[in-house]
């Protein structure tokens, strides 16, 4: 990873975009009214960014649901939007390297949320396509509970080239860890986790459990 890149630079960052994402006509209101102490949220995204650039291992909370909680409000122009002020940022503070990295990084969290907020009821066996069809697996795994998880999704592994996964939490919570970035996310029945090709990652129970794996060809929630 790029020098420059540190938890001095991240703070850095993360406290002049939020600055600029509060005041954009866009995206600010939606900001000012979910976020009550914007100093603890500050620390929150700084250990996030940590995590995933740096892998600290500082953050341990679920971004995911956090955004699932604005389903009603968050629309693709916004997501643009955040991205767009991220890549003035990044490219203001940062050497090209790093802030390419961190551009790519930026875009890939936004696809993982918008394909949440896409998402069938908590249960749903399918992900809803942008041309309006249902995107089917070719193959699911059985149910596993705690007992019969298997140890290799416990270890570290991946899917192969251009096999995705959707890891549906059925009952209770598990924990995703993606080996890499260091990034966690804590998935439940509203919450399911998607898995890319070739991506490192490992699931680990927390409590009680029941979680199925589906499997596509192709990215679930994007028109082919």
């Amino acid at each position: 990873m790029d020098a420059s890149l540190n938890e001095a630079a991240l703070s850095e960052l993360v406290e002049l975009f939020y600055a600029r994402a509060r005041s954009d006509d866009l995206i600010g209101p939606l900001f000012n009214e979910a976020v009550h102490d914007w100093p603890a949220h500050l620390e929150r995204l700084q250990a996030f960014w940590s995590s995933v650039m740096l892998t600290s291992g500082r953050y341990r909370g679920n971004p995911m649901a956090m955004h699932l909680k604005h389903r009603a409000r968050l629309t693709p122009a916004m997501f643009d939007r955040w991205l767009t002020i991220w890549k003035h940022t990044t490219e203001e503070l940062l050497p090209p390297a790093a802030a390419r990295a961190m551009q790519a990084k930026a875009e890939r969290i936004s696809e993982s949320l918008q394909l949440a907020l896409q998402l069938d009821t908590p249960d749903g066996r399918e992900a809803m396509l942008g041309n309006g069809r249902k995107s089917m697996p070719y193959k699911s795994t059985p149910v596993f509970d705690n007992d019969t998880l298997p140890e290799g999704l416990r270890r570290a592994h991946s899917t192969r080239e251009g096999t995705w996964g959707v890891i549906r939490v059925l009952e209770g919570r598990v924990r995703y860890v993606i080996e890499h970035t260091g990034e966690t996310l804590m998935l439940d029945p509203d919450n399911p986790g998607q898995v890319r090709p070739l991506e490192l990652h490992h699931v680990e129970p927390v409590g009680r459990m029941r979680m199925q794996v589906d499997f596509f060809d192709h990215e679930p929630g994007s028109a082919r």
